[in-house]
């Protein structure tokens, strides 16, 4: 079975535009596409990437959207005023000009104060009332059907040949057991694994130059956030090409590392 997947958009709509019409180019317009999460953040445009998703499903394509952690700092933000993750060791908010959450807010119209660092409103939580209201502006721009998107996001999906998930898998941990978190944020002790999880893992959040592929994962990540091209991909099995206005390419193998 041939299926198409789709590395991390970030706000990006015009190269999720040209992502799209490659695998529609490849495959046509009933093309099955799985996108990996990671739609919103430091690019500019987060909420256009949001309702072309929605448009496209509401179209009846085949699409599977998984979540990625930057969607799921966005929702939490909105629904809890929540600023932080745990995940996160440098403990840098959501809004933190590293992480891009104010891009997000201001594709929705709504203006962050100085980039919106914590330190910018000297507070650590969401009780201050300049805090509350951020959230409550951002509550009232951001679209009802967009935080039902976010809120419907699945964290995995399978196929007979692939497992697709936004950061990894803990390795050692069966699938049934595997937790949100690590779904959504692991880099330590599995981008250097080598272990074999029956099935290609297709996964994106660790950004890289270009696509590659370690064997029993396909990192495609290719750096949207910070300006680089989506990757769209082809992939049969275990086997992949990355999809270019020149026609289809391989895409380069590497050995895993932390």
């Amino acid at each position: 079975m041939t299926i198409y997947a789709i590395g991390d958009v970030h706000g990006q709509i015009a190269e999720l535009d040209r992502a799209l019409g490659l695998i529609e180019a490849d495959g046509g317009p009933g093309a099955p596409v799985v996108f990996l999460g990671d739609y919103t953040d430091r690019g500019p445009d987060s909420r256009a990437v949001i309702q072309r998703l929605i448009d496209g499903l509401a179209e009846g394509r085949p699409w599977t959207c998984i979540g990625g952690n930057h969607d799921r700092m966005f929702h939490r933000f909105v629904g809890a005023g929540i600023l932080s993750d745990v995940a996160i060791a440098s403990g840098k908010s959501w809004l933190h000009p590293g992480l891009g959450g104010a891009a997000t807010l201001a594709s929705y119209g709504v203006e962050v104060p100085e980039a919106g660092t914590l330190e910018a409103f000297g507070m650590d939580s969401a009780r201050d009332g300049d805090w509350l209201a951020l959230r409550d502006a951002a509550r009232e721009s951001v679209p009802q059907a967009h935080l039902d998107f976010l809120t419907a996001l699945p964290i995995l999906h399978e196929t007979e040949a692939q497992i697709f998930v936004h950061a990894g898998l803990r390795p050692g941990v069966p699938l049934d057991a595997q937790v949100e978190d690590d779904l959504l944020w692991i880099r330590k002790g599995w981008l250097g694994s080598t272990a074999d999880h029956g099935r290609l893992v297709v996964h994106g959040h660790t950004a890289l130059e270009e696509p590659l592929h370690y064997g029993n994962r396909l990192n495609l990540d290719s750096g949207a956030g910070y300006g680089r091209p989506i990757t769209a991909a082809r992939i049969e099995g275990r086997e992949a090409v990355r999809l270019t206005e020149d026609g289809s390419v391989p895409i380069a193998s590497a050995v895993p590392q932390d």
